[in-house]
């Protein structure tokens, strides 16, 4: 791999379609080998725009946009971070070629709407899932919790991230609230919901998964321990590294996600999410880029999921090992606001072998992710006692 300088007529270029938190950890991993870094969001001052080379806000929804920006920067890697895409914009640029689509464009396609990957997995993989239904109308919704669904159920949109939309229904009288969530809060409203039977899981978890090229010049996947996390109504709040489970159990869960990136192919980390009840598993979502639940990488893994993505899109060696058990806790908003201020670093730093990420967002809301809290330890359990309390002593204020 020829990597050429930043800033120069040979730079080697990378365009993050998004510029978050997840984005910023890229862009960061991506400079340390020299890449020039563009990134791109639909609001300014993003997080990842506070440490790229150049940036830009845009409707990423916008193909024309999309196409434009990339005309002007002719980047050598174009790297989705989110699901509020124009995907055809990305089959185009790839059929043109001269830049590489991470994975490719296919995948981003596929997996940024749930009924491609569901129906990919549980019909043409025959991967076990949940059962499921799509849709389109609320009375179809009405029509597939009765006819085998059944109570309690989740309803998401086809089309979101980090649990928004995504609603956890126990009665009938819940179901139109949940339609009318899924519909309005998704990334991108396709008219379709998915509803799924609740699995009775002893736990979820998230096998990052590399498909890397290794020393003979040949795709090889690779796997990060598994690791475990808690969610809010449907968002992601804390994570640790390694969650434990029966040898059968990871053997499964490992089976299911190389099938799962074979298919989808490319360059790349994936966050493969499973839901685990002893020695069982099932599939529920893949996300191909770095997962949220995966920012406990900052702490217990030498190269951490950011860096393992960059490394293998660039085509370098990549080593899962885990350095240490550890875990993360969000830093939420608390608040709705601009400009606010952060207290309580000091005291949170305090905390042995603990570190704060803050991200930089312009704006808080209430329940949005401003940072988050990290944490070693001999155990998991006690790694997550000691990101709790850390995260909890930081105390967003408006200004």
């Amino acid at each position: 791999m020829k990597i050429g300088t930043a800033l120069t007529n040979n730079a080697t270029k990378a365009l993050l379609l998004g510029s978050g938190e997840l984005g910023k950890e890229m862009a960061i991993a991506l400079q340390r080998y020299g890449v020039e870094v563009i990134a791109v969001d639909r609001y300014a001052n993003a997080p990842a725009h506070q440490v790229a080379h150049r940036w830009h806000a845009v409707d990423m929804t916008d193909a024309g946009s999309i196409k434009a920006i990339i005309a002007l920067e002719q980047p050598d890697f174009i790297i989705p971070e989110l699901e509020a895409i124009a995907t055809g914009a990305l089959f185009d640029i790839e059929e043109q070629g001269g830049c590489t689509v991470v994975p490719n464009a296919t995948a981003i396609q596929l997996t940024m709407n749930r009924e491609g990957i569901r129906v990919l997995a549980a019909q043409q993989l025959k991967i076990p899932t949940s059962a499921y239904a799509f849709a389109g109308s609320f009375a179809e919704l009405e029509a597939a919790v009765n006819n085998g669904i059944g109570f309690p159920c989740f309803v998401k949109p086809t089309m979101s991230s980090s649990g928004k939309g995504q609603s956890l229904v126990n009665d009938a009288g819940q179901l139109k609230d949940a339609w009318d969530y899924a519909r309005s809060a998704g990334r991108v409203d396709t008219g379709k919901v998915i509803v799924e039977a609740k699995i009775d899981f002893d736990f979820e978890i998230t096998l990052l998964t590399v498909r890397a090229l290794n020393a003979a010049g040949e795709i090889q996947t690779y796997f990060c321990a598994p690791i475990g996390h808690r969610q809010e109504h449907g968002d992601y709040r804390e994570s640790w590294q390694p969650q434990a489970m029966t040898q059968a159990a990871l053997a499964k869960a490992q089976d299911i996600a190389l099938k799962i990136t074979d298919c989808i192919g490319g360059l790349g980390l994936f966050g493969v999410e499973l839901f685990v009840k002893n020695d069982d598993v099932w599939f529920s979502e893949v996300s191909p880029r770095p997962h949220d639940t995966g920012m406990v990488t900052l702490a217990t893994q030498k190269q951490n999921e950011f860096e393992l993505h960059v490394r293998a899109l660039l085509g370098l060696p990549v080593n899962t090992r885990l350095h240490c058990c550890g875990a993360s806790a969000v830093i939420l908003g608390g608040i709705d606001g601009r400009g606010v201020s952060y207290h309580g670093l000091e005291q949170a730093l305090a905390v042995p072998d603990s570190e704060v990420r803050l991200f930089g967002k312009p704006e808080a809301f209430v329940n949005r992710r401003m940072g988050v809290a990290l944490a070693t330890a001999a155990t998991t359990d006690e790694a997550r006692i000691k990101a709790a309390i850390t995260a909890n002593m930081i105390v967003i204020k408006p200004e």
